[in-house]
């Protein structure tokens, strides 16, 4: 077998697994330990791969924010799974504070029939939510990203670091154990760690596909949360890693 052949092999078995070590690989591709050892050296030598004690998994740096468009087209029935758990730890009267996302879009709509305080930096939800009259809301302001249709800036971040809410929902690009809550921004990084600041409660909301991935922007590490709310598809080997966090994993289905 080709060398070239069998790195193309490699990576099409680490794109279907989360996590893999040197012996599946070596069962896998029929090559001999040694062999998938050195052509991992290469991967990892290129960034294509990271190497962990417990295998190998392919890198996922994910350097730019998708549109909200593009955004409300993937895994719809997961957002409204995680949207309906998350719901549950909203009681009426709470102040909440919403990131932007489409995730949050679902969870306001769970949330229409409680009288609430909501503080969003999101144009749709906030928009959405002011036709209940039951809800007081307030958008953060500042200037306008236009591939989320949400607030950035000091404007935004200035009034959240004032505010100590009831609960804080916060949603990602991307997530894992090791790296915590990242982003493509420096802007959203500050503004969605400013929205956790205070919160009695601070939940991530995000989908199963988003885990293992990461950009370059740290907003906080998991072990920061209350709660972690994602969909039922997160793989054995995540559920086996988010285990030992401090925080309380929801698998929702």
């Amino acid at each position: 077998m080709k060398g070239q052949s069998r790195l193309e092999q490699i990576m099409d078995y680490l794109k279907s697994h989360n996590l893999v070590t040197v012996e599946q690989l070596v069962s896998a591709i029929a090559a001999s330990p040694a062999t998938i050892r050195r052509d991992l050296i290469k991967l990892d030598r290129e960034g294509v791969i990271s190497r962990t004690h417990g295998g190998v998994t392919l890198n996922r740096f994910i350097p730019s924010q998708p549109t909200t468009l593009e955004k409300m087209q993937r895994n719809l029935p997961e957002k409204q799974a995680i949207a309906q758990a998350a719901a549950s730890l909203v009681s009426a009267g709470d102040a909440v504070l919403l990131d932007a996302g489409t995730t949050m879009l679902e969870l306001a709509r769970q949330l229409t029939h409680l009288p609430l305080r909501v503080i969003t930096s999101d144009l749709h939800i906030a928009l959405f939510l002011s036709a209940f009259r039951q809800i007081e809301v307030t958008i953060i302001g500042g200037r306008i990203d236009e591939s989320s249709q949400s607030c950035i800036g000091d404007h935004g971040r200035r009034l959240l670091r004032k505010l100590n809410p009831d609960v804080a929902f916060v949603s990602c690009n991307t997530w894992s154990m090791e790296k915590g809550i990242t982003t493509p921004t420096e802007e959203k990084a500050g503004l969605k760690a400013d929205l956790l600041l205070n919160a009695r409660r601070r939940v991530l909301l995000a989908d199963s596909s988003k885990y293992g991935a990461w950009s370059l922007f740290c907003v906080a590490p998991l072990q920061e949360l209350t709660d972690i709310i994602t969909d039922s598809q997160l793989s054995e080997e995540a559920r086996e890693a988010l285990r030992d966090g401090a925080f309380r994993l929801t698998l929702a289905q």
